[in-house]
């Protein structure tokens, strides 16, 4: 099967995805594609704007994931804007995706991002700290206690023994749960009508 695994990052989405598929991997920071390039070198690297990458490319594979940055979709974003000053608008960007893959996409794809402080302006399945946006069934699956991480100092589930990097991967587990209910819904939608009912 051919994927395209947009937003990269190091690869947790992907970490249990082995290497039976063809994978092409886009990811803006360089030095964080060349970590998910060691990690995963059977896959195809691309480092460029993954937002304008689908555009231009989303018809050559089977299965598209995409998560796209949710800073400004945080609850973080919501409570911190009074350090900054001011509020930031959302990053529409991650919309723009779910509605383009929806009506032209013709595989399987997710389209991964946080819970925002806001209600989501298209309806999402919600898994552990996530919510995803699919075109096929994603059954719900317990996340582990340490894939809830929150920037806030001095909370007691803080993630900030790791990199920022760490804590915005998708947890594995996941990742590939999502892989296979992909893989079977492309397998059921193969399997010939014989009779009408």
């Amino acid at each position: 099967m051919k994927i395209l695994n947009l937003y990269c990052g190091i690869g947790g989405n992907r970490a249990l995805w082995g290497n039976e598929h063809d994978i092409t991997a886009v990811e803006l920071n360089k030095k964080i594609a060349e970590e998910y390039q060691i990690k995963f070198s059977n896959d195809k690297v691309i480092v460029e704007d993954a937002h304008e990458y689908l555009l231009d490319h989303y018809k050559e594979f089977d299965f598209i994931w995409s998560s796209p940055p949710c800073p400004t979709h945080s609850r973080t974003n919501y409570f911190t804007q009074h350090i900054r000053k001011r509020p930031v608008y959302i990053d529409i960007s991650l919309y723009q995706e779910i509605i383009f893959l929806d009506n032209f996409f013709k595989g399987k794809y997710v389209v991964e991002n946080v819970i925002p402080f806001y209600k989501p302006l298209v309806k999402a399945k919600q898994i552990g700290r996530h919510l995803l946006w699919s075109n096929f069934n994603i059954k719900e699956i317990p996340q582990p206690k340490d894939d809830i991480g929150t920037m806030i100092k001095g909370h007691p589930n803080r993630a900030n023994k790791k990199p920022l990097k760490e804590r915005n991967a998708v947890n594995s587990d996941l990742g590939l749960h999502i892989l296979n209910a992909a893989i079977q819904s492309i397998n059921n939608n193969n399997v010939e009508q014989t009779e009408l009912f």
